[in-house]
């Protein structure tokens, strides 16, 4: 399924955008987006056919289909030991609709939300959206690779009310230990702040490394805790903005419903993205474990051949098919990093900086390789041409 040839750049350079393949010039390689260059599970594009062949295109359940509901349910449970009633988790149209729908539901203008710095730019912008005020924590790895929490209560004020957990981390990689999570839930309990909890990484985790859901904490302690999942990463379903919400508190999903505007039907989840996120959860997870085994070897490859460039150091993930990349060696600014490498070297990577993570991903950029071992190959061929050459123009040896 994952072989050389699978990828059909004919296609990805028509429909691939956001950074990828149809927004890049000719010839370059774009390692951007985290968005899969192969296509689906077959068992999904034979449930889209199948659903068109009817020629009926009727409003859904204002709270979703609950088969799809019920398959989401199972796989939380099965996947991530999540006790989740499918009665309590609401379709919608992405994960990132989701985060937003949880900002403007449990935040006010005075709130302040503490986001990880660096971290996915969603989070911030979520919290800005519902006119909150960002309360930036920055995210480092101590010695043994985990994100340091040492003096996160520092960041907690009297205004705090709500905390951006990404787990696995976008773009660290890592995942996060029980015992990281037993502290951030006893701040939470401890101040009255809710959590907003990003899985959507949680399915795409190596063999040597382990997931641990907030929700092993139990049921009872999570009521805080408003959760969001999507389809993009795990099953390379991104343009059909498939997501969803959910939550252990009755009293708290009736407050996402509200805001998520599907009631009135001006929110909501396009009927043939649920049938295909229904087969994804309750058929194609043997496709997402083939893409997974695909993947760690991917990362190896590039984390070994990224170490062994002058100047640069990768981050070896957990989690997730991104690797977070420290330049700071070559004193220049990330944007001018990027732009140096599709200009000589016709390679895209993904800047760090305030757009995408924060200011202190600035000197760091990131790569994904979500694609075939040759894609990847050339890709980290150019890196190093470009890096050689960059030396070159500093006079650096």
């Amino acid at each position: 399924m994952f072989e050389n040839n699978k990828v059909n750049l004919e296609v990805l350079k028509k429909r691939a955008y956001n950074y990828r393949w149809a927004e890049v010039g000719e010839d370059i390689i774009p390692l951007t987006a985290a968005d899969p260059d192969y296509p689906c599970a077959p068992e999904i594009k034979q449930a889209m056919i199948e659903y068109v062949q009817d020629g009926y295109f009727s409003y859904t359940p204002k709270l979703g289909y609950d088969s799809f509901k019920k398959g989401i349910s199972q796989a939380l449970l099965q996947r991530k030991g999540e006790d989740i009633p499918y009665t309590q988790i609401l379709p919608i149209d992405s994960a990132a609709r989701g985060m937003y729908i949880i900002a403007e539901a449990f935040l006010s203008e005075g709130d302040e939300m503490i986001v990880f710095d660096p971290c996915d730019y969603l989070f911030r912008e979520s919290a800005l959206a519902a006119g909150a005020t960002v309360v930036t924590f920055p995210a480092s790895l101590d010695e043994e690779g985990h994100i340091d929490l040492t003096h996160f209560e520092d960041y907690v004020t009297p205004r705090t009310k709500m905390i951006g957990l990404c787990n696995p981390h976008n773009p660290y990689g890592k995942v996060y230990t029980k015992e990281q999570l037993e502290f951030l839930m006893s701040l939470c309990e401890k101040h009255d702040i809710y959590i907003m909890n990003d899985e959507i990484w949680s399915d795409i985790i190596y063999s040597d490394a382990e997931f641990t859901s907030i929700y092993a904490l139990g049921n009872d302690r999570c009521h805080r805790v408003l959760s969001v999942y999507g389809f993009s990463k795990s099953f390379g379903l991104a343009g059909l903005r498939i997501g969803c919400i959910y939550c252990s508190d009755q009293n708290n999903f009736a407050k996402l419903v509200k805001h998520s505007q599907v009631l009135s039907t001006a929110g909501g989840i396009a009927s043939i993205s649920q049938v295909a996120g229904e087969v994804a959860v309750t058929q194609c997870y043997y496709w997402v474990d083939a893409f997974r085994k695909h993947l760690e070897e991917n990362r190896d490859y590039a984390v070994e051949r990224i170490n062994k460039m002058s100047g640069l150091k990768a981050y070896r993930p957990q989690g997730t098919y991104l690797l977070f990349v420290d330049m700071s060696a070559y004193d220049m600014k990330a944007a001018d990093f990027s732009e140096y490498l599709k200009e000589t070297v016709k390679l895209a990577i993904v800047p760090g900086g305030r757009e995408f993570f924060g200011d202190l991903s600035e000197g760091y950029f990131r790569v994904c390789f979500a694609t075939s071992r040759a894609i990847l190959e050339e890709g980290l061929d150019r890196l190093e041409k470009g890096i050689a050459l960059l030396r070159e123009s500093k006079g650096i040896k």
